[in-house]
């Protein structure tokens, strides 16, 4: 097909003759077409189209058009389907080339200050300028075809913890975010880490990106994790660990660690990411961010000071990075001071508000203590899962304060608290291994009893 070189002003007013001539032309372009695409001189009746459009569900007439923009169209004639087939080639490829003419003049600011991601990021959604093709997914037709593809291409990846997987039936998906919300110390990097030594030892490609701890800090703690010596340990058995992590990493995936600075943008995740399959010459299947409260959106002119308009942008964006590049995406947040008095959370005690548990599609948060923590376990409740029943179950794992690895429980470990308990109060209630010498832990029942028989008395 013959392409058009010259968007001349010639050109433009047929493109506009076709859109009054059939208004469902219209219809089927007036998600790409915008004023600043045309010559000044046609901008006014463009805006005008897409207003009146708007406003009253059909496009105005040619007199409207005329006494109102100054612009004289006209219905062309003998038009068919092989017509309509080249305008609204040729349109899209107008609609597209215009949007990256605009993309490229907007960058040049950027690339003084070298916001680099910002500009891949305009250039990418200017390419994509296009007219719907994808009508979607036909129901009825081919169910099997369609579970088989769902079951092939788009299953479950496994967190590695059994009884986690089991929450969100097989795992977490591709194209998803994922937050862990904890109070401060609660845990909530060494659960991404934990996370991250699963997925790569499983032979998945891993990028953690860090916003607070140091490349070496964490790989220190990698390196306990998996070679299995204690953290107080690793700098007495250089030799050891280098072979045993050097072993595992032979059959394993890649496992990236960058530190960056606080303030980062999606832009900027996006840039590293794709910066460093280039680099590497692979395709990364993890991208864990410790943590979401610590970015920006991409939007600078966005207070930071207001937490909740914030997170909603950042997680947004994140979102539409793990859809856009089909990556499993875990990242964490803070949960509030209202917290931290509290055995079980839930929505209103995320730091921010719920504009990040609206985007995301798992969130699941960590409770633990002092005490928990000498006695090896986490526990993680379900605070959201989209694509399971798991809301409102906890699951406890084993702790091991030595080597930081976080893993499932032996099955029937009468040490956890239950999975199926109605809350941490009865687990409390009925353990029989606190000792008079434990005041702390002692408190922490009696006052457990003392709100039950409270919620007893006034039927609560």
């Amino acid at each position: 097909m013959d392409q058009i070189h010259d968007y001349n002003e010639e050109i433009q007013q047929l493109f506009l003759n076709f859109l009054v001539t059939d208004p469902e032309l219209f219809v089927r372009v007036n998600g790409i077409i915008e004023p600043y695409m045309f010559n000044k001189k046609f901008q006014a009746t463009v805006k005008f189209l897409k207003d009146h459009a708007t406003d009253y569900s059909s496009i105005p007439t040619i007199d409207q058009i005329s006494a109102t923009t100054n612009v004289d169209l006209e219905r062309i004639d003998g038009v068919n389907d092989n017509h309509v087939d080249w305008f609204l080639d040729s349109f899209e490829r107008f609609c597209r080339h215009k949007a990256l003419e605009k993309a490229i003049l907007e960058s040049t600011d950027l690339l003084e200050t070298a916001d680099y991601g910002a500009v891949e990021n305009l250039i990418k959604e200017a390419s994509q300028v296009g007219l719907v093709k994808d009508l979607g997914l036909e129901y009825f037709d081919n169910p099997k075809e369609r579970l088989q593809y769902i079951k092939s291409q788009a299953g479950a990846t496994s967190t590695g913890w059994r009884d986690v997987d089991r929450k969100l039936y097989g795992g977490l998906n591709k194209g998803e975010i994922t937050i862990f919300a904890g109070g401060s110390g609660a845990g909530k990097s060494l659960f991404l880490q934990n996370l991250g030594v699963n997925w790569s030892l499983a032979g998945l490609n891993v990028v953690y990106i860090s916003l607070e701890l140091s490349e070496q800090l964490i790989s220190m703690r990698l390196d306990a994790m998996v070679s299995g010596y204690s953290t107080k340990d690793v700098m007495k058995n250089m030799d050891d660990v280098d072979l045993k992590v050097r072993m595992k990493g032979k059959g394993a995936g890649k496992f990236r660690v960058k530190q960056m600075s606080s303030g980062v943008t999606t832009n900027d995740v996006r840039a590293f990411i794709r910066e460093y399959e280039i680099n590497s010459d692979l395709k990364v299947d993890v991208v864990l961010v410790d943590y979401l409260d610590l970015m920006m959106p991409i939007n600078s002119k966005i207070s930071a000071n207001d937490q909740f308009i914030k997170d909603k942008f950042v997680s947004e964006e994140l979102r539409n990075l793990a859809m856009e590049t089909g990556v499993i995406l875990v990242t964490a947040s803070q949960l509030n001071r209202g917290a931290v008095e509290e055995i079980e959370f839930d929505h209103h005690h995320i730091a921010g508000g719920i504009s990040k548990i609206q985007t995301a599609d798992n969130v699941i948060g960590i409770f633990t203590s002092n005490a928990m923590r000498e006695r090896g376990r986490y526990q993680i409740q379900f605070m959201k899962t989209r694509s399971s029943s798991g809301v409102g179950s906890k699951v406890d794992l084993k702790f091991c304060p030595d080597t930081l690895r976080v893993e499932d429980l032996e099955e029937g470990d009468e040490g956890a608290v239950s999975v199926a308990s109605s809350g941490l109060l009865e687990q409390l209630s009925r353990n029989k291994s606190i000792k008079a010498d434990e005041p702390e832990q002692q408190d922490t029942v009696n006052q457990a009893l003392n709100m039950r028989e409270f919620m007893k008395k006034n039927d609560l």
